[in-house]
């Protein structure tokens, strides 16, 4: 046998052998359950029925929810990601269905949320023809994922796939969208079974975190006499709960939380001083503007939290652990940059930095609690007389969850009132839309976070205009038997934005009334128990019944109706100029 002949025949034997010739649809479902996905949300549409019509014969394996509207699906698939650190799925039809998930692929970019959508495209012959239910979904996602891809050829699919789910979850998570033709969904091709991603070129997640910086980093902290740690998401995103609450411990300096890195440690942890921001805790936003050494770990300075940018921390030098180089320097300037996973970062760090209380430090936002305590918190929260306040509410509902629930906010007043008042004593138990602020998030992200975290209560906590948005959700929960507990704070406004028009209008409210509907007679025409309340004497009880009932309850509680939600750093101000009243 001459050379040509032995290598073409070795060649021939390395050629890797088809286990299968699937259609694209097959392949998809198969590429899904080897990322280890068990439910999927979505809607079928024409484009997309070849796939499903292939998950017919993957029910046992793939669970399907049936939501009522796409955009209800990328809500559901956020609360199942930030519940269970899992990867979304999304499937939706071409057209109106793809353009109906922009909103929550949005929502998910801007939280870092890892989440997959597929969906269906008409034939790959008619793309640019204005077929029926075409739209250039490519296009039009672009700025709201963090990669997106066409199909066309079913031979593609386990590979884009497989980069699909590879880029969602790693580095600063994010939303990635897969356009599949409907020509690639029914084409047969050769499988050769699903190999994951595990590196593409030109793709660096992780930054190398560079030594020096760590030590020029302890080294600042280490001679600090008030240093001051922000936190954020990217502690929960990094799984480093445990890191952090070492690097803390460790160096003994005050720690205060973003909205979305609410649960990185214990709402009780001594060292935790509370919430930053607009409607943050007094203390923290106040000693921000005191502080020699700021430390931000997972957190963008995002301008809720910064306030006047010209303003801000302008007294301290500036450390900032980041996995996305694009944050630092973005909005504030940085005097150590240190670049990488915190999961990997935090543990040099604390390494290096010194055993410290910082007592008399800490005292002062201990001093700051208690002003606050007795200007702003204890009317909200134990008021003993008028109308009901959002607040006793939620203080409420601590004491009976004892700050084990999952909750899950909508976005308006009733957000920051359960951000400031709710206990968040375990990892990922706090789900609410952050960076978007978009209204009608709660409802469907709740089944998602029901079906992320089986095991734990998950109480929607959403105001009277937020739920009207997506309160067809419930047919979602009825049919799926979805056991989530809804509490609606009824204070029939959109309250937010009648705050403002308040404090800064001269109370000229302009299209803020609204008028809702018997919420509980709703909820039983999904075969939903419910209550509505407005009494102080009905609270406990009707909170105890809803949290034991078994299966869905929505308790729908009247309010005071112009009741403003204090502390408030107002706009255009420095954090320093927070208003307690």
């Amino acid at each position: 046998m001459d050379t040509l002949e032995m290598k073409e025949n070795k060649t021939e034997e390395q050629k890797p052998k088809a286990v299968a010739t699937l259609t694209g649809s097959q392949i998809l479902l198969n590429g899904l359950i080897a990322e280890g996905v068990e439910t999927i949300f979505g809607y079928p549409g024409g484009a997309i029925m070849p796939i499903y019509d292939a998950l017919y014969d993957y029910k046992e394996t793939l669970n399907h929810i049936l939501v009522r509207h796409e955009q209800g699906a990328t809500h559901a698939a956020q609360g199942y990601a930030r519940t269970s650190g899992r990867v979304g799925v999304v499937f939706a039809t071409s057209g109106p269905g793809a353009t109906n998930l922009i909103t929550g692929l949005a929502d998910a970019q801007i939280d870092s949320t890892p989440m997959v959508c597929i969906t269906g495209q008409v034939f790959a012959h008619l793309l640019g023809t204005d077929a029926f239910q075409e739209t250039d979904v490519i296009n039009i996602t672009t700025p709201v994922t963090k990669w997106n891809h066409q199909v066309t050829d079913a031979s593609e699919i386990e590979e884009v796939m497989a980069k699909a789910f590879h880029i969602a979850q790693t580095g600063r998570p994010g939303p990635v969208l897969v356009d599949i033709t409907k020509n690639a969904q029914i084409q047969l091709t050769e499988y050769f079974g699903y190999k994951k991603c595990e590196h593409i070129r030109s793709y660096k997640p992780k930054p190398i975190v560079r030594k020096s910086y760590i030590e020029e980093a302890a080294a600042l902290i280490n001679a600090a006499k008030k240093p001051f740690v922000l936190f954020g998401q990217g502690i929960l995103l990094g799984n480093a709960e445990q890191e952090f609450k070492a690097f803390v411990e460790k160096s003994g300096i005050p720690a205060a939380w973003t909205i979305l890195g609410a649960g990185a440690i214990p709402t009780d942890h001594p060292l935790n001083v509370g919430m930053l921001g607009m409607h943050g805790n007094y203390g923290p936003n106040v000693l921000t503007n005191e502080c020699d050494v700021l430390i931000a770990i997972g957190m963008r300075f995002d301008d809720r939290v910064t306030g006047r940018l010209d303003k801000y921390a302008k007294q301290a030098k500036v450390i900032h652990l980041d996995i996305d180089p694009a944050e630092i320097d973005k909005n504030v300037k940085t005097t150590v940059p240190v670049w990488g996973d915190c999961k990997e970062s935090l543990p040099m760090l604390t390494e290096l930095v010194d055993q410290k209380s910082h007592a008399e430090w800490l005292q002062k936002f201990r001093d700051f609690d208690r002003e606050e305590m007795e200007q702003c918190i204890d009317a909200e929260i134990n008021p003993t007389e008028g109308e009901l306040s959002m607040g006793e509410i939620i203080n409420q509902l601590n004491q009976l969850t004892k700050g084990d629930a999952i909750i899950v906010t909508d976005v308006g007043q009733h957000q920051m009132v359960a951000c400031r008042y709710a206990k968040f004593n375990n990892t990922r138990s706090n789900v609410t839309s952050g960076g978007l602020g978009t209204m009608g998030f709660a409802l469907p992200a709740a089944i998602g976070a029901k079906f992320g975290a089986p095991d734990k209560d998950v109480v929607a906590i959403i105001g009277d205009g937020g739920f009207q948005m997506t309160l067809q959700e419930l047919g979602t929960i009825m049919q799926s038997k979805v056991n989530v507990k809804i509490i609606i704070l009824n204070n029939q406004f959109l309250g937010m934005v009648r705050q403002w028009q308040e404090l800064f209008n001269d109370k000229r409210y302009s299209f803020v009334d609204i008028t809702s509907p018997d919420f509980v007679a709703l909820a039983k025409s999904y075969y939903i128990d419910g209550k509505r309340i407005s009494e102080r004497s009905e609270v406990i009880d009707a909170l105890t019944t809803m949290l034991n009932h078994d299966g869905p309850y929505l308790l729908e509680v009247m309010v005071k109706k112009e009741n403003n939600v204090f502390p408030m750093v107002p706009q255009g101000c420095s954090v320093s100029e927070i208003r307690l009243k």
